[in-house]
């Protein structure tokens, strides 16, 4: 098989680092293949707007395998406990034909959740926890899932009370169960990042948008609006989906939709780079690579720390 240290590589970046064909060229050498780590490209019919980028996966005339794109229909509301087990059944497939599974993407919690091996399954409602927790405010709701862990990896759990009672109530199962095995496998990745300064971030991400819409991602979403999606169903998939809806639906005219699409996507960007920082000093190493950097030293570096014994 391949070297001991490392059974998976992982390449993470911000939006428009130039992460995909990273990834497809190392998969390439590698004789590996692509598992996505994206949150949006897993559906169907949303291409442009989430960036992907079909000829990336072909290196030198050659199609790399990947996985985990155009798994769902739009409209689905597809979550990090299904990515997990999708990518531990994906990830078995590769290994057991004896190929080197490489992870590729930007959802800093789907990353977390292979890297880290997050606890995740399907909690029942814990009613009468429900009841006490009802009559609670969300910043007293906050106060109580930080007794079950100091830091809240995903903000998106207090985002409102919904959310942070649910929260609660799966730290609560998991407290009340220590029993539980997800069946996750002894992952050992090496990590590698790509990313640019923050001026070429900006400018790729606003001269990547001007294409996209060149390319006609207006007609990707009004052919989702067409086919039935509710535009709140579609809003509900965030920055392109968005604001393309809105302006669709006559909210927003086209320059509000342009400049505002734009500042989102750079907002991300910048999360997405503040994510993996976090990562970083909870002891995730990565390695960092310079966007700028020729392909193929890329990947010399990776396979150099690939190999390292």
């Amino acid at each position: 098989m391949h070297g001991k240290k490392y059974n998976l590589i992982t390449i993470l970046g911000p939006t428009a680092s130039g992460k995909t064909t990273v990834a497809a060229k190392v998969a390439s050498v590698l004789d590996g293949e692509i598992i996505s780590a994206d949150s949006r490209q897993v559906y169907r019919g949303m291409d442009l707007g989430t960036g992907k980028d079909y000829a990336d996966y072909v290196v030198d005339g050659k199609a790399v395998p990947y996985h985990l794109i155009d798994i769902v229909d739009a409209g689905y509301e597809y979550n990090v406990y299904e990515y997990q087990k999708d990518f531990l059944r994906v990830f078995a497939e590769i290994t057991a034909k004896g190929k080197l599974p490489v992870m590729c993407g930007g959802s800093g919690l789907y990353l977390e959740a292979i890297l880290k091996n997050y606890k995740l399954i399907q909690v029942p409602v814990n009613e009468p926890l429900r009841k006490n927790l009802d009559v609670k405010s969300l910043d007293e709701l906050t106060e109580i899932l930080k007794t079950y862990k100091n830091y809240l990896h995903n903000q998106t759990d207090i985002e409102n009370a919904k959310r942070a009672v649910r929260a609660i109530e799966i730290e609560e199962y998991y407290l009340t169960h220590p029993e539980i095995d997800t069946g996750m496998p002894d992952i050992r990745s090496l990590v590698v990042g790509v990313k640019f300064d923050r001026l070429s971030r900006r400018r790729r991400i606003t001269s990547r948008l001007q294409q996209r819409l060149k390319d006609r991602m207006l007609d990707e979403v009004q052919h989702l609006l067409d086919s039935g999606l509710t535009p709140d169903q579609l809003t509900y998939y965030g920055l392109e989906y968005k604001y393309m809806t809105q302006y669709l639906t006559g909210k927003l005219s086209y320059q509000e939709m342009f400049e505002g699409l734009n500042v989102a996507i750079h907002q991300f960007a910048k999360r997405q780079m503040t994510w993996f920082r976090r990562m970083e000093k909870q002891g995730t190493e990565i390695h960092w690579l310079d966007g700028y950097m020729p392909l193929d030293e890329k990947v010399e570096k990776i396979l150099e720390w690939y190999s390292e014994k």
